[in-house]
This record gives structure tokens, C-alpha cells and sequence, in this order.
């Protein structure tokens, strides 16, 4: 199981979303119990660029794996 994302990452839908589309992502995080409305744009656009889709089971799990507080839908680890 992973204990923490390391390496440079956003957090949140919006912030991903800007990652992947200017081609700075390497892999997305999405919670399966986020809104699919919200996140299927991501998804889309992680298809679309050709990038690893990593699932964690719940937004809670995926805010600590980011080392935040709060739950998180998505999250983007960048190239370095």
C-alpha cells in the first residue's frame, strides 16, 4: 500500500486538470468516491495525454496519501 505520494504533486481538480493539459502531469490519482461529473474531465484528459490513472478508494485516503487534511477527488504528480 502506498504511505505517501513523494515527489512534486497538485492536489484538486482544477490544479490537475491545468497539470495535465499543459503536459506537466506523469500520473493521476482519482478517488472512486469523488463526483464522476467532476472528475471525468480529468479522466478524459489523463486518456488523452496517455497517462497513468492510479485509483484510491476513497477522497479522505487520497488527502492523506497528498499529506493534507482534507479529502481530495484528484491529484497530479508532476514530471521533474
Amino acid at each position: 500500500m502506498i504511505d505517501r505520494l513523494k515527489g512534486k504533486k497538485v492536489v484538486g481538480f482544477k490544479q490537475s486538470l491545468r497539470a495535465i493539459k499543459s503536459g506537466t502531469g506523469k500520473r493521476v490519482y482519482i478517488a472512486k468516491d469523488a463526483d464522476n461529473k467532476l472528475v471525468e474531465e480529468v479522466k478524459i484528459a489523463a486518456q488523452y495525454n496517455s497517462l497513468d490513472i492510479v485509483y484510491i478508494d476513497t477522497m479522505k485516503e487520497l488527502g492523506k496519501l497528498c499529506g493534507i487534511e482534507v479529502g481530495a477527488a484528484t491529484a497530479v504528480i508532476l514530471n521533474e
